[in-house]
């Protein structure tokens, strides 16, 4: 058996549906999962953050990725990962700290389910895009960003039932082929 979990990160832009991918892949594998800490953070600032908080939520979700990890056997997913803060840096203030990209290009993540803006905005109070071109605009940002980094990754797209059979079909292969 692997010495490490498979990681599994699930990114993309706002209302893309990836804590209701992830919730379904962590219950159906059995296997741990890191919401994202950003939501948290959040809440205690009434939805207010500048572009030097961004460190601070890297850092707590860095952490809790991390705890995550240790505890997970085969396979952990995150909610979120140090790419949507890149690109969330990048997009709303033109401008990434290197910690944050530091953080990106050393993160060990196996898989990113890069998902899709091809699904009805659903309105929260720490959402700020509901443009579906700038949606796009931001799923483009992603892809340019994993291609550029060699990232392995897989797009979700469709339903949602669609969404979780890509998806659970990419982590069982992985699985398949890094543990047997």
């Amino acid at each position: 058996m692997h010495a490490k979990p498979l990681k599994v990160s699930l990114t993309g832009p706002e209302s893309s549906g990836k804590s209701t991918l992830t919730s379904q892949l962590a219950a159906f594998f059995n296997a741990p999962y890191v919401e994202e800490f950003a939501r948290e953070f959040l809440k205690h600032t009434a939805g207010q953050y500048n572009y030097n908080d961004l460190e601070r939520i890297c850092l707590g979700q860095q952490e809790l990725n991390k705890r995550a990890s240790s505890i997970a056997k085969q396979v952990v997913f995150f909610d979120t990962d140090m790419l949507v803060l890149y690109i969330w840096s990048e997009f709303r203030f033109g401008n990434v700290s290197p910690m944050i990209e530091k953080a990106l290009l050393q993160s060990d993540v196996d898989l990113y389910l890069l998902c899709k803006p091809d699904i009805d905005w659903s309105p929260d109070p720490f959402r700020e895009s509901p443009l579906q071109r700038e949606r796009d605009q931001l799923f483009e940002m992603y892809e340019q960003k994993l291609k550029l980094i060699s990232a392995k990754y897989i797009i979700i797209h469709g339903s949602e039932a669609s969404r979780f059979e890509i998806a659970s079909l990419a982590v069982k292969g992985l699985l398949k082929q890094d543990f047997f």
